[in-house]
């Protein structure tokens, strides 16, 4: 049970740190860092998309 805390709060943490990365860059007008912003947001949602759907089928995904 803790670790889906732990999970929660890591990825929230790395959100709020993307999203400040892409006001800096905005503030700063470097396309750059607004760029890599947006991937660390969505690289941190996909992965605890994928860590919550392999919890939810038990592990392993089988192989189609």
């Amino acid at each position: 049970m803790t670790v889906r805390w732990v999970d929660a709060v890591v990825t929230v943490v790395v959100v709020a740190v993307g999203v400040a990365a892409v006001i800096a860059g905005g503030v700063d007008d470097s396309p750059g860092l607004q760029g890599l912003g947006v991937m660390v947001v969505i690289g941190s949602v996909a992965l605890a998309v994928r860590r919550a759907r392999r919890r939810r089928h038990g592990g392993h995904r089988p192989r189609d």
